[in-house]
């Protein structure tokens, strides 16, 4: 069990986590050697648009829109995520020069962190419920004595699925800290 908790679960987590930080030092080192660092300034743009349009599954799963399967939302979340995070951090570079930048980046990380803990979780919770059920079936449990059994681990079930009570103030602290970077690089921007 724990092995099998350990490669469906935690490795990937940190594989999704551990390629956002290779590939965004790759992409960054290959700048550098093409002598092409001021794209990176430029890269910004586009990740903070691919997290925006991200968006679509929240504001499908608020009812906020009406087009879209979850589901394919969902993945198209989790990609544009991922990719708008991998062209902010090559943005961001080791670059810092304000507090303002390095808190967004900071809060950005803790973001694509939590909402990678919350798949993972998410995932396996389903998962452990289906197979809990699963099994009880072909024992021939009862419906009943089946929801007796699965009480507390629908209630574990429950308390994980607020796992986006916790996500959505770290998105908006960074979608605060975000928007307050690009402000203050238009009011500071050498415009001529």
């Amino acid at each position: 069990m724990q092995a099998k908790l350990i490669s469906r679960q935690i490795l990937p987590f940190l594989l999704a986590f551990s390629a956002l930080v290779a590939v965004t030092l790759l992409v960054d080192a290959a700048l550098h050697v093409l002598n092409a660092v001021w794209v990176g300034r430029y890269l910004g743009i586009p990740g903070t648009l691919l997290i925006l349009f991200s968006f679509g599954y929240s504001l499908r799963k608020r009812k906020i829109i009406s087009t879209g399967r979850p589901v394919t939302l969902l993945r198209l979340h989790e990609r544009m995520a991922w990719l708008g995070s991998l062209l902010i951090l090559v943005h961001a570079g080791i670059h810092f020069n304000s507090i303002l930048a390095w808190l967004a980046v900071g809060t950005m990380l803790v973001n694509v962190t939590s909402g990678l803990t919350g798949k993972y979780l998410l995932e396996r919770s389903r998962k452990s419920m289906a197979e809990a059920r699963q099994q009880m079936r072909q024992e021939g449990v009862t419906a009943a004595e089946m929801e007796d059994r699965l009480y507390w681990d629908s209630l574990t079930f429950d308390v994980v699925k607020q796992w986006r009570a916790v996500h959505f103030p770290i998105t908006l602290a960074f979608a605060i800290l975000a928007l307050a970077h690009i402000i203050a690089v238009f009011l500071f921007w050498g415009w001529h």
